[in-house]
């Protein structure tokens, strides 16, 4: 079995591969000191051109690796097909003589002799000028460019060419100013005749390192540079807009204006990335230049204002909506090709400050409906039931996924990764939840193409949507009539008439219990009394203390006059309710909605009444007892079974008081902590801005 073993593996080695010898430590030692005269010794026993180091490196790549100029020569000449030979890594001589810092005359020599060799690309698609400037090897980069100045554009598999490395790399021993002062401009076409492939811009390496100096000296060097593209970032403009780098900006505007009217592949516009990002300044810099901000639109058909509020920056939307009025009037309640107005999408979102400041513009209408019919209210309430929805599923499918494992079927690894990929890419166009529910588009800020959402992202998403929420039902929620608040009214005529009887029959049920239980609470009263009078007698013959009876006696009276009143509030109310349940005139389905309704708020404020006589009626009978855990507890009981009541019985009153406090905690936490700021900032522009006018004041007055 072994000797078959053995054949199989030799039958699978190349020929050229078996042929090879591997260098021996002595003439490792010969070609590191440069000892011409023993390496000829050594080298004519062996083959010369099949000598190899483990990764395929030559004895030529050897002697450059460690600059042994004479050996390097000798091999050259005499085994002239050793210079193009590439190692495992397809690496040429001079690529290591890139790496090595070795620019010897014989290295340049050969260069001139074999000028394909500063086209030659390793694995990782660099050419020997990329390992050059990434190890700032100056005088080698210098003598590369000058022989082949269009490699300076070549781009590796990482899609950075040289130039970009010189820019990336801090321009490290200013090779950036030596390649920039190549005359090859910026090539359309390869060798082969085929286009270049877009790469990374050295203009967006300078703008990421936000270095105003590069900028310049590529502008002056290859303007021309201005204007490349990258596939994901857009044109320089795109790139330094949506980072919210003002100098770049400033400089691009001057140099490149032509780039403000390009749009990426989102169908933005720069104008449009410089408003999704934190800076005004650079907002302010476009609309100088640009004062008619309503006639850029992407693709959606959005404007600045859209954008600026979709992605909740609030000091953005905050200085649009300060411009001029006729600058401002087109945007606020312009409507994007789904009908949404910048308050639809900012509240969808769940951008609160945006939401917030938008909402109490007078000049934003409030009730404009989108393609759906919904105002910018009824649609993130919409967003936010289902961001609940998606909230809760997460723990199902995370459980339903644990399950697949733990299953007793033994399913493969891989397949369980399959799977779970699979249900995952039903999310991999969303930014969050609320993001996809809101028109299905991509927060370019927050999208993880391989990850679904976590829960508590979707928590946190959820939470700004309903501040959001609160926001627009304080501010912005529309009047609904009586028949709205009903769910029977959208049923057919005679299914509705069913459930509104239903409705009426429970109504009367509950009113007349109540009523039941506070009479029976009334009739009970002058024997409760006379027992309490009793007690009190006696306590008062066993104690001999008449200050204790009349204090008590004095609590007793008050707690009656309290009790009474509850109990015969409630007792009036319930039957107020019952009787109006009862009157011919809700018969007619004109004044059943109405009836209900009212009838609704009187049995339960009949039920608060009764609640509050119960109580009363205890603290009468504990009258002397000195148990303060009792007390405790019947005060806590007081407060707590009420609130509980007052929040959880009905749909409306949970909502109304929730929606006031979460406005509440928008003012006292976000609002608040963003206001100050934004004011500070107000004014430092300001004081920039007459600083300015005063400077071109003199200057004008001087000339």
């Amino acid at each position: 079995m072994s000797s078959v073993a053995i054949n199989i593996v030799q039958n699978s080695i190349p020929r050229d591969h078996m042929e090879n010898t591997k260098i021996d430590s002595k003439l490792y030692e010969c070609v590191k000191q440069d000892n011409i005269e023993e390496f000829k010794s050594r080298v004519q026993q062996h083959l010369t051109e099949k000598l190899v180091t483990p990764c395929g490196n030559s004895l030529l790549h050897v002697a450059v690796s460690y600059g042994s100029d004479n050996i390097t020569s000798y091999l050259a000449g005499t085994f002239p097909s050793l210079i193009t030979i590439q190692n495992s890594q397809k690496d040429t001589i001079l690529h290591l003589a890139a790496r090595e810092g070795k620019a010897s005359h014989t290295i340049k020599s050969l260069v001139e002799s074999n000028p394909s060799l500063t086209r030659k690309k390793n694995t990782k698609g660099n050419t020997p000028l990329h390992d050059a400037v990434i190890k700032g090897n100056k005088d080698l980069a210098i003598f590369l460019v000058s022989k082949d100045p269009e490699v300076a554009y070549y781009n590796n598999k990482n899609g950075k060419s040289p130039l970009f490395l010189a820019v990336e790399n801090g321009n490290k021993e200013e090779i950036l100013d030596d390649l920039l002062k190549t005359e090859a401009s910026f090539p359309i076409k390869s060798e082969d005749g085929d286009a270049l492939p877009e790469g990374k811009s050295p203009v967006h390496a300078a703008i990421k390192q936000r270095n105003r100096d590069v900028l310049e000296k590529i502008e002056k060097a290859k303007p021309e540079l201005l204007r490349l593209t990258e596939e994901e970032l857009g044109n320089s403009l795109h790139y330094a807009s949506s980072i919210g780098f003002l100098k770049g900006v400033q400089f691009l505007l001057k140099k490149f204006d032509d780039g403000a009217y390009e749009t990426n592949l989102e169908g933005n516009y720069p104008i449009h990335l410089a408003c999704k990002s934190h800076s005004v300044d650079v907002v302010k810099e476009f609309l100088d230049k640009f004062p008619y901000p309503k006639e850029f639109l992407n693709k959606k058909g959005q404007n600045i204002l859209h954008v600026a509020a979709k992605y909740g920056k609030g000091s953005v939307v905050r200085y649009i909506l300060k411009q001029d009025q006729k600058l401002v009037a087109p945007l606020v309640n312009a409507i994007d090709e789904d009908g949404n107005t910048p308050l639809h999408l900012a509240a969808s979102y769940g951008r609160c400050m945006a939401t917030f400041l938008l909402v109490r513009d007078n000049r934003v209408k409030r009730f404009i409906v989108n393609n759906r019919n919904w105002t910018p209210y009824e649609l993130a309430e919409e967003v936010s039931k289902r961001t609940e929805e998606i909230y809760i599923k997460t723990d199902e499918m995370r459980a339903q996924e644990r399950r697949q494992f733990d299953s007793k079927n033994s399913i493969p690894a891989h397949e369980i990764k399959v799977k779970v990929v699979d249900s995952d890419k039903m999310n991999t166009k969303e930014a969050s939840p609320k993001d996809a529910i809101a028109g299905k588009e991509v927060d370019s800020n927050k999208m993880d193409a391989k990850e679904a959402p976590s829960k508590d992202e979707i928590a946190v998403g959820y939470f700004h949507l309903l501040i959001a929420l609160s926001i627009l039902f304080v501010k912005a929620r529309p009047k609904k009539s009586h028949k709205e608040l009903f769910p029977v009214t959208r049923l057919p005529m005679s299914r509705a008439r069913e459930e509104t009887k239903t409705m009426i029959g429970n109504l009367l049920v509950v009113a007349v219990l109540v009523a039941g239980v506070t009479f029976a609470g009334v009739i009970q009263l002058p024997q409760l009394r006379d027992n309490k009078n009793s007690s009190d007698h006696r306590r008062h013959e066993n104690l001999n203390s008449t200050t204790y009876t009349a204090s008590h006696y004095s609590s007793y009276e008050s707690l009656l006059h309290h009790y009474l009143f509850f109990d015969v509030g409630a007792l009036s109310i319930s039957l107020m309710a019952a009787l109006f349940l009862l009157l011919p005139s809700v018969n007619h389905p004109k004044f059943q909605i109405s009836a209900v309704g009212f009838s609704i708020i009187m049995v339960c404020l009949a039920i608060f009444m009764m609640f509050g006589a119960f109580l009363f009626s205890v603290k009468i009978a504990l009258i002397g007892y000195h148990g303060w855990l009792l007390t405790i507890f019947i005060t806590g009981v007081a407060v707590v079974f009420p609130s509980i009541i007052l929040l959880f019985v009905t749909q409306v009153l949970l909502k109304v008081p929730l929606h006031y406090i979460y406005y509440g905690l928008f003012f006292l936490f976000i609002y608040g902590s963003w206001w100050l700021p934004n004011k500070l900032s107000d004014l430092k522009r300001k004081l920039s801005d007459h600083k300015r006018k005063r400077s071109d004041h003199k200057r004008k007055h001087n000339l």
